[in-house]
């Protein structure tokens, strides 16, 4: 059991952490990494893309507080992400406090059984794999310590089952449910487990995915309308984390399909068939 100094601790995780970013190149990674910086952090900046990677680091840099460090990964590979956490520690001399299991990707556009498994495989390689083998290397780490906190970010897809977005949804899915079986197994451990599910956020998931023009473009048109900045959403995720709360749903859209979904599924379904009539063509 926690004893009152252990909570003490827990509200103020994201203060001076000792955190990896996943994804933290680009999008809502970026904005996580520069805000744990903002609050006097160290962070590891983990990619796939160099550069992307690099230029985070140097821009935490011209923040004047916190650091950070830039670390090619590519997260749909369990050696690079094992390998990931042996820089992290060595970095930090020690364990980290805080994980970010961010990387992902955007794919849509088709229906099941015309998307093909080679896209199945590459999103949810990243999407789902990706924070699999984060949970899996980290967590032991933070349940050793003792404290600390792991947040994955996942989507409202995963509740939402939009249509046209098969994997994107079954990855972000799978994220909540293994989030929500982690908060379980971690209760009284001293770390702090919360999933992040926004609908649109102003970021470039959309162009760098896998999606289909027509698709791609209604996601732009929505994410203007109802988009929220990472900036945002990092800070409210990090507070959420430092509170102990599990989910993170951060925009009132969010909120109306999670309450629609579970309590008229039914009815729910029967719109979101009608939604799919209406959607723009591949």
């Amino acid at each position: 059991m926690l004893g009152p100094l252990d909570n003490l601790f827990n509200k103020h995780i994201s203060a001076n952490a000792k955190a990896v970013v996943t994804g933290a190149g680009s999008g809502i990674g970026r904005a996580f990494a520069l805000e744990l910086a903002r609050r006097g952090g160290d962070v590891v900046c983990a990619d796939i893309d160099a550069d992307r990677a690099t230029e985070t680091a140097k821009l935490i840099a011209d923040l004047g507080v916190g650091s950070g460090h830039p670390v090619t990964c590519d997260v749909s590979s369990r050696d690079d992400v094992a390998t990931l956490a042996k820089l992290a520690q060595e970095i930090f001399n020690g364990p980290p406090t805080l994980v970010i299991n961010n990387a992902g990707v955007g794919i849509g556009g088709k229906p099941v059984g015309e998307i093909g498994l080679d896209d199945w495989d590459w999103a949810l390689g990243i999407n789902l794999w990706g924070v699999i083998y984060g949970c899996e290397v980290f967590t032991p780490l933070l349940r050793e310590a003792g404290r600390g906190g792991i947040i994955n970010v996942a989507s409202a897809a995963g509740f939402a089952a939009a249509p046209v977005m098969g994997p994107y949804n079954v990855s972000k899915a799978g994220v909540m449910s293994l989030s929500e079986t982690m908060a379980a197994e971690l209760s009284g451990s001293g770390v702090n487990i919360t999933v992040l599910c926004p609908t649109f956020v102003k970021t470039n998931v959309a162009k760098d995915g896998r999606i289909t023009a027509g698709a791609s473009s209604l996601a732009d048109r929505l994410m203007a309308w109802t988009g929220l900045s990472p900036e945002k959403v990092a800070a409210q995720t990090l507070d959420a984390n430092d509170r102990g709360r599990l989910y993170v749903v951060p925009q009132f859209d969010a909120n109306v399909i999670w309450h629609l979904k579970r309590h008229f599924p039914g009815p729910y379904a029967r719109g979101a068939g009608l939604l799919a009539r209406v959607l723009p063509d591949n």
